[in-house]
């Protein structure tokens, strides 16, 4: 009889400790997918930056050369961004902007349709492609 004791002793620990790692496993995957996801958020907020920051740069660039249509881009911190500013016609321009951190790219299009005597914005808005 003391013989069954001591083995359902040992199994009832093995089966504690099978379900103690089993929860601490767990806990940690939930803890490594939380900081991927929190790593792809900052990353996606910086590129949505940088995609503003580019739209900037490129009005910027239309205040101060006013025909100005062409590509150009910026290097910030570790990510990058492009713009391309494209003429619809008279006084009309499109920005495209791309930020890019990592793999995560963000786009932006700002529409305008005066640029003298002031820029005038209609549209500034996040696409998923342009």
């Amino acid at each position: 009889m003391k013989n069954r004791r001591g083995y359902i002793t040992l199994i009832s620990v093995l089966v504690v400790g099978a379900v103690g790692v089993a929860i601490a496993t767990a806990l940690l995957m939930l803890g490594l997918t939380s900081s991927r996801t929190g790593f792809a958020l900052v990353q996606s907020n910086q590129a949505k930056a940088l995609a503003n920051a580019c739209a900037e740069e490129a009005l910027q660039q239309i205040r101060d050369l006013t025909p100005y249509v062409g590509t150009d881009g910026l290097s910030i911190g570790s990510g990058t961004c492009t713009y391309t500013v494209t003429s619809q016609g008279g006084q009309n321009r499109t920005i495209a902007s791309l930020g890019t951190v990592g793999t995560t790219l963000r786009k932006v299009e700002v529409i305008l349709d005066q640029i003298y005597p002031h820029l005038v914005v209609v549209s500034w808005q996040e696409v998923a492609d342009f």
